[in-house]
């Protein structure tokens, strides 16, 4: 068994371990946890600093989970959207593949909490296959994204069988993984698995890096290890309310991920998933937050702030107005809230 491994299996998975760490209702956790899982690793486990921090929110099981009942479990629809199982076809020329069906943690926030570590999202090698006929049958499908669970949970041996199987598809463009391992378990981001991703080309790895306590001189080591194997990194952040919610907050966090070549790509509002309600933001709040990075940051490190509609319509850009028309003159608002008039061009 390799570190990353022993690791994992050391993870917290009970109210009743969590409580030799910190004060906490096990009765009213174990409630929780009985439909929504938890596992933590020791590498995140550390990186708490008090209960209630910005760490505990995201990983720490909150009554209110079982309280919010208005929104729906699968906000995204990606059930109705899945041709096959585990694999979402939303886009003409996009698929989403879970390939995985657990994660080295257990986000509190995750859009697919309703059978992420459940028995509703075991994936067998079956299954996969029946992906992999699904996307060399329907050329119009030019991305493929591996995601789940965690997909780099899997090991090197499975991830292969994957990769090789995607590589054969001539339509196939490029692979993306989405992975939260630098973050959570960045032992298992090793040499070997770094030599197997070097293979594939283009790749591209988006990762979830939220607050930047999680930038660990671990995480930058795994990232860099993957940007050295030629991984093309991307990060997707979600705004939390309690975690991130603030300028400052991400301001260092996008600076941080740029130091360990790592693009901060999405913002991403909170999906409307069941169990998740109190970590929502207003809109407003996100547009606000952009309106005061803009200016203080490299574009490299502004994320596109972008909203995955319900139903399963798709993202959609969330950006603050700038531009003003009145008659025949445009002016734009500057970063520092006056306006300047801007030439239009006379058609």
């Amino acid at each position: 068994m390799e570190d990353w491994q022993k690791n994992l299996a050391q993870s917290l998975t009970t109210p009743e371990q969590l409580a030799t760490y910190f004060p906490v209702d096990v009765a009213a956790l174990s409630r929780v946890v009985e439909r929504y899982p938890m596992r933590i690793t020791p590498h995140y486990l550390r990186l708490i600093h008090a209960v209630d921090d910005p760490i505990w929110r995201q990983c720490i099981p909150d009554s209110r989970e079982l309280d919010d009942l208005d929104q729906p479990e699968d906000p995204l629809a990606e059930e109705s959207l899945s041709p096959v199982p585990h694999l979402v076809h939303r886009y003409p020329d996009r698929a989403l593949f879970l390939v995985s069906g657990t994660c080295a943690g257990y986000c509190r926030f995750c859009t697919r909490k309703r059978k992420v570590g459940c028995a509703a999202m075991r994936v067998t090698m079956g299954d996969v296959r029946t992906g992999l006929d699904y996307i060399a049958r329907t050329p119009q499908i030019r991305d493929v994204i591996l995601s789940g669970g965690d997909p780099l949970l899997m090991s090197d041996l499975l991830l292969k069988e994957i990769l090789d199987g995607l590589s054969r598809i001539p339509h196939l463009d490029l692979i993306r993984i989405g992975s939260r391992m630098p973050v959570m378990l960045p032992e298992r981001i090793t040499d070997s698995l770094c030599a197997l991703l070097r293979r594939y080309r283009p790749l591209y790895l988006n990762t979830h890096f939220n607050h930047p306590r999680e930038i660990t001189p671990e995480a930058a080591d795994a990232c860099a290890r993957l940007a050295d194997a030629g991984v093309q990194l991307g990060n997707q952040t979600v705004l939390l309310k309690g975690v991130n919610d603030d300028a400052e907050v991400l301001r260092e966090l996008f600076r941080g991920l740029l130091k360990i070549r790592v693009r901060p790509y999405y913002l991403h509002h909170m999906d409307l998933a069941r169990g998740t309600g109190h970590f929502r933001t207003a809109i407003a709040d996100g547009v606000a937050i952009l309106e005061a990075l803009r200016g203080t940051l490299s574009g490299l490190a502004i994320p596109q702030y972008v909203i995955d509609l319900p139903g399963g319509k798709g993202k959609v850009p969330v950006c603050p107005d700038y531009v003003q028309r009145t008659g025949d003159e445009v002016w734009v608002r500057t970063p520092e809230g006056g306006r300047i008039r801007f030439p239009e061009l006379k058609r």
